[in-house]
């Protein structure tokens, strides 16, 4: 049986309306991520029992204590001027720097002395050197091409753009002739504010998701699987995750008996969660996503590594949005399995019981469709 006791948390001033934060706009565009964040927001809004504000605008804002529903992770002082000061203020995170919310944080530099942003930590990645894969991270093309040499002595390597999301950007390197010509693919631009990531390439993989969300009095943890689909072009692309989620944190999914592969996941994510609150004192986090990596190196050696943290809107919301209103809507009731799904082209079949986010033709993929449905109320994984 799970736990039903959840930790109790200080709780901000009630706020008189949910508002989202669109990407780059005071109004939200066509894409499927900011209209799928305007949806989200929406549901929040109903979890919170206030007023839905609609989009943000600076020039326009609401009176009174407001709860954010951001599109991407906040900065320190942009918080503070939109009044956030706890979890319990938006549905997301609110990072010192930039870069904390990429997964540049994750390796060290090749060299302490070594190009990197103002702000950098060295105490994080040694922190969590036996919970990662193998890697460093660098923000100039010398760096860059130093580790990637060092890192294919131990086989296959992926560089990866440290603000990439979904796989994309990403290119699996094999032999040392075809480095430099990867790093030329990273924009420079990026490449220094971001950096790009060198990590041993896995083979057979597959990749958790594991989490935790709090939105007001509610609190839910979660260990889930990513599936991939094709995109419009033929590409691999993130298809969803089904996440088994139990009420309360970290501490209570980790006493669930959970499976030998995920029970491993969940304990790694909590460690490198952890170790980011120690190392980034500023921190604030309602939403905690974070892609664990389980599969073989070019040795045949089973690994699990933490691959990046998404402290904001994630793929994964739709599921954890829908799984918190089944947990608000039966207060007895312990664990539920929810699934979310991003099916591509103009054909996808719906299922009746589920709740679409968005069906349409984005300007950057195509014809899209996502939703997220509940698969079963459940005590055990």
């Amino acid at each position: 049986m799970l736990a039903t006791q959840v930790r109790d948390r200080p709780t901000s001033q009630r706020p008189l309306g949910v508002i989202y934060l669109p990407s780059s706009s005071r109004t939200v565009g066509t894409g499927h991520r900011d209209l799928t964040g305007f949806e989200l927001a929406r549901r929040i809004a109903a979890l919170r029992e206030v007023e839905f504000a609609g989009c943000y605008d600076s020039s326009r804002v609401p009176p009174g204590k407001l709860y954010f529903v951001p599109a991407y992770a906040l900065v320190g002082d942009q918080a503070r001027k939109l009044g956030i000061e706890t979890e319990h203020d938006l549905f997301g995170g609110v990072v010192p720097h930039d870069f904390v919310a990429t997964k540049a944080i994750t390796h060290p530099l090749i060299a302490r002395d070594r190009e990197a942003p103002q702000g950098w930590s060295h105490d994080f990645p040694h922190e969590v050197r036996e919970i990662v894969l193998f890697g460093f991270t660098a923000f100039c093309r010398t760096d860059a091409r130093q580790a990637g040499f060092l890192a294919l002595e131990r086989g296959p390597i992926r560089l990866k753009p440290g603000a990439g999301d979904g796989g994309r950007g990403q290119v699996v390197v094999a032999r040392s002739s075809e480095l430099d010509a990867a790093i030329e693919t990273v924009d420079p631009a990026d490449l220094g504010r971001c950096g790009v990531v060198i990590e041993e390439d896995l083979l057979d993989v597959s990749t958790r998701s594991i989490g935790q969300v709090i939105i007001g009095d509610l609190s839910a943890a979660y260990c889930g699987t990513q599936h991939l689909t094709q995109d419009n072009e033929g590409r691999p692309a993130y298809g969803g995750s089904t996440l088994f989620v139990v009420r309360g944190g970290f501490d209570e999914l980790l006493r669930v008996e959970l499976p030998c592969p995920a029970q491993e996941a969940v304990k790694y994510a909590h460690r490198y969660d952890l170790a980011a609150y120690r190392c980034f004192p500023e921190l604030i986090g309602s939403r905690r996503n974070y892609d664990v990596l389980q599969g073989r190196n070019d040795a045949g050696q089973w690994r699990t590594g933490v691959l990046e943290q998404s402290w904001r809107l994630g793929g994964a919301s739709g599921a954890e949005i829908l799984a918190l209103e089944a947990l608000k809507a039966n207060p007895a009731l312990n664990g539920v399995c929810a699934a979310c799904v991003e099916v591509y082209g103009s054909t996808a079949k719906i299922p009746d019981d589920a709740v679409v986010y968005f069906q349409g033709d984005d300007p950057c993929v195509g014809p899209l469709t996502k939703y997220a449905r509940i698969e079963r109320q459940c005590d055990a994984f």
